[in-house]
């Protein structure tokens, strides 16, 4: 993987030249070039992770991707939240994609965050300059906004945790998803979006949101609870509940016996 990457960074270099042209690239833009890359790379690591159980290293490759050609934006990370949901429900004992899932959410509050700290300065400037708040906004700051806007990341978690769920009652027994719960439920608390969702929306607001949304009365109500509640805490609780009254599994018990007293931990109760 050294040996990738540093073929990877001369290419990068290379692309980065206005000038530069190839036989196989003609006419090709910088931008697509590397675009092209990317996806070139995260197939080769998808395969290595797939040849190899638990391959740290096939990840951890990936990850160095994302964040030299990548860039970490938004839409890349969302992407490989997509494409690699598939690879994880069909490897539940693999903590190494799961983990991989949680550098995505935490590289996602991360950007968002970033995001709108950018939009709060400009704010502060164009209040103190009311012309230039109309004659001259900042074309980063549009795009800052634009891009934190696209992210419903209390969504993208609560999905995250929907996913948990369905693999846990199909694959009884496997602790990595028990501690990817763990993990995702962490992410969640940090959110700053998710604070901010359970504060700021009221019963109108959650209404005209849910409609376009399509969130489940159960979400809805949530939605209403307190900030801590943002994401279904209790709706963990009762899915525990239902797994140490029906499951036969005895690791099944003991994971989920240890992931209640893990949330009357994180709840500080």
């Amino acid at each position: 993987y050294l040996t990738r990457r540093w073929v990877l960074q001369q290419l990068i270099q290379e692309n980065s030249l206005p000038s530069h042209a190839t036989k196989g690239n003609l006419g090709a833009a910088p931008v697509e070039r590397i675009h092209r890359l990317v996806q070139e790379e995260m197939n080769v690591c998808s395969e290595a992770a797939g040849r190899y159980p638990s391959n740290y290293n096939a990840w951890s490759h990936r990850i160095w991707v994302l964040q030299h050609l990548g860039k970490l934006t938004v839409k890349v990370l969302l992407d490989e939240l997509s494409s690699t949901k598939y690879w994880v429900s069909m490897h539940v004992s693999d903590h190494s994609g799961f983990h991989y899932r949680q550098f995505l959410f935490k590289s996602l509050i991360g950007r968002t965050v970033t995001d709108n700290n950018v939009l709060v300065q400009n704010q502060m400037v164009n209040e103190q300059n009311p012309i230039l708040q109309k004659e001259e906004e900042s074309a980063g700051a549009e795009a800052a906004w634009a891009e934190e806007q696209s992210v419903d990341l209390p969504r993208h978690l609560e999905e995250e945790l929907e996913l948990c769920t369905e693999l846990i009652d199909t694959y009884p027994g496997h602790e990595t998803l028990w501690c990817h719960s763990d993990e995702t439920l962490n992410n969640s608390h940090h959110s700053p979006a998710t604070g901010h969702m359970a504060q700021a929306m009221d019963i109108d607001g959650l209404n005209e949101s849910s409609s376009k949304q399509g969130y489940t009365q159960e979400i809805k109500r949530l939605k209403r609870a307190p900030m801590q509640d943002s994401l279904g805490l209790e709706m963990e609780y009762r899915f525990i509940d239902k797994v140490l009254s029906t499951c036969r599994d005895a690791n099944q018990a003991r994971f989920a016996t240890a992931y209640r007293k893990w949330l009357v931990t994180f709840l500080g109760q």
